[in-house]
């Protein structure tokens, strides 16, 4: 697979949702409402500014696909958004970040306090409605899921201007920090349902893998889209001293001149020799190796559906995982 493949469309998965999507939307707008008129202008800032509302999309196939009939499923979908929306405000904070869904970043519109606080608040509020659940399980998959992606966030920081940043930590990095929630978001469906043991077995793999597929594409993504695509500015990781795999794989097969530019590039960060770094990726073939990645985690999710009935839910959950790959944004 390149990144020069077709796109995949996803509104048909969407329109096998619509109605759940719908009352996913309306739920976050009433548990978002506070007294403090701050915590409603940021919050519904971020959540209105779009995004793929992928992973609560996730969490309602996964409860579909194993026969779940009730309403619970909408709840945990919107535990998941709660989750990720407060994690994207920190991550901004983190990074610094100026552009987030074609927009300006919270933290650049009200300021880094503000976002990190407000992140908080989402946070506790999607505790607050898993206990509404009255559910063990969900508890526990939801706190571990968060714990790891704190120290995935920390991981990340730690790798920060890091060249000798291996593959594997890479790869460990991006499963903490991004694939978790994935994983949580299908495993989840699953136990809202009452399924078997072995079925979230399954649907966790399928998450961790899709997940993980996601997140390789966006890195590549970082140095192959357009803005207007991205939604965010374009070398952002390169500017950060983010070691991502394109830098390292690019570092790792270039030149010697090529992995000296490279080297400093991650050490010191910016965006200097952005264009020697960008023609460095294109001579190695860095793109093509990160996208072949993806379409192996892609390959793996799909899988791990093997054993999930057949249904049009199923099929969209497959459908998601090409599209994890498939996508110009």
């Amino acid at each position: 697979m390149s990144a020069s493949a077709p796109t995949v469309d996803i509104a048909e998965v969407r329109a096998l949702v619509a109605d759940e999507i719908a009352a996913v939307d309306r739920l976050i707008k009433a548990r978002l409402y506070s007294e403090v008129v701050l915590i409603n202008q940021l919050s519904q800032y971020i959540i209105g500014s779009g995004g793929k509302r992928l992973r609560p999309v996730i969490a309602l196939l996964s409860a579909k696909a194993t026969g779940y009939t009730g309403t619970r499923h909408i709840d945990v979908a919107v535990i998941i958004e709660l989750i990720h929306t407060a994690t994207l405000l920190h991550d901004d904070v983190v990074d610094s970040s100026k552009m987030r869904r074609g927009r300006e970043t919270a933290n650049l519109v009200w300021g880094s306090e503000a976002s990190v606080l407000v992140g908080d608040f989402l946070y506790s509020r999607a505790f607050q409605m898993m206990v509404d659940l009255q559910n063990m399980r969900i508890l526990e998959i939801l706190a571990d899921s968060t714990n790891t992606i704190a120290e995935g966030e920390v991981m990340q920081l730690v790798n920060c201007h890091d060249p000798d940043t291996t593959e594997q930590r890479y790869l460990d990095t991006i499963h903490n920090k991004t694939a978790k929630l994935f994983e949580a978001a299908a495993e989840l469906g699953v136990v809202i349902s009452g399924g078997q043991p072995h079925l979230e077995t399954a649907l966790a793999r399928y998450g961790r893998h899709l997940g993980t597929a996601f997140q390789l594409v966006d890195d590549a993504l970082d140095y192959s889209a357009s803005l207007e695509e991205l939604g965010k500015n374009i070398g952002d990781d390169l500017a950060e001293g983010k070691p991502t795999l394109p830098l390292l794989y690019a570092m790792w097969k270039g030149t010697k001149t090529e992995a000296a530019i490279v080297r400093e590039a991650i050490e010191k960060g910016g965006l200097e020799q952005i264009e020697a770094i960008s023609a460095a990726i294109e001579s190695t073939g860095a793109i093509t190796y990160t996208f072949a990645l993806a379409e192996a985690e892609a390959a793996k999710a799909k899988e791990a559906l093997g054993g999930l009935p057949p249904s049009p839910y199923t099929d969209a959950l497959r459908t998601l995982a090409n599209f994890a790959v498939h996508r110009s944004s």
